[in-house]
């Protein structure tokens, strides 16, 4: 990753991190309740960045440059997306191939992510009682969603608790606003601590 003035962005020379990137992918967005409430809470949020993948790079053509940068300025990286096929929407999975590189996020020189936060939102159109040993879906959530925490791990993140909203599809409207306030406040307080001067 470039800067025109300055040469390459690394952390050394990037301005500190500060703040959420909330990266939202979901491909169907204006048919999703929840994900839209929720994703109107946590833009609401002092100090969140939010960007909404599949408006941005409608084609799959990700700005590699633009997507290494945002990473790179801010402390907190959060993924929100509805699990599908128990696991990310495809282009969250394109984002990570394209944007995650070797000598960027992780391996020889690739440090760019390290020390950061890695916190995922997800929905799932079952019950919580579906996602366990003896649940419909045999796995949890924390199994499901292993591999975005190994890639915190490798990436040398600090890998978040995971949010998440069971039944997503059938709660009525008070239920989700109810998750979107939960939601905005576990947002929030991922935000670094402000000091006074």
């Amino acid at each position: 990753m470039t800067d025109a003035s300055t040469g390459p962005v690394t952390p050394a020379t990037a301005p500190s991190a500060s703040g959420v990137l909330l990266v939202l992918a979901h491909p169907a967005l204006e048919r999703s309740r929840a994900n839209r409430a929720l994703a109107k809470a946590a833009k609401g949020v002092s100090g969140v960045t939010f960007k909404d993948l599949y408006e941005t790079y409608p084609d799959f053509v990700i700005d590699i440059e633009a997507e290494q940068a945002a990473l790179v300025s801010h402390e907190v990286v959060a993924l929100q997306f509805p699990l599908f096929w128990y696991s990310t929407p495809a282009l969250v999975k394109e984002w990570l191939d394209l944007v995650w590189l070797h000598g960027f996020a992780y391996g020889e020189g690739g440090e760019a992510l390290k020390g950061k936060r890695l916190f995922v939102a997800c929905t799932t159109g079952g019950s919580a009682k579906a996602y366990h040993m003896q649940g419909y879906n045999r796995f949890t959530m924390d199994e499901f969603l292993r591999p975005l925490e190994q890639t915190a791990h490798l990436c040398g993140m600090d890998w978040e608790t995971p949010f998440v909203v069971h039944g997503a599809s059938v709660k009525d409207d008070a239920a989700l606003k109810a998750e979107a306030e939960r939601y905005a406040a576990r947002v929030a307080s991922l935000l670094p601590a402000r000091t006074e001067a």
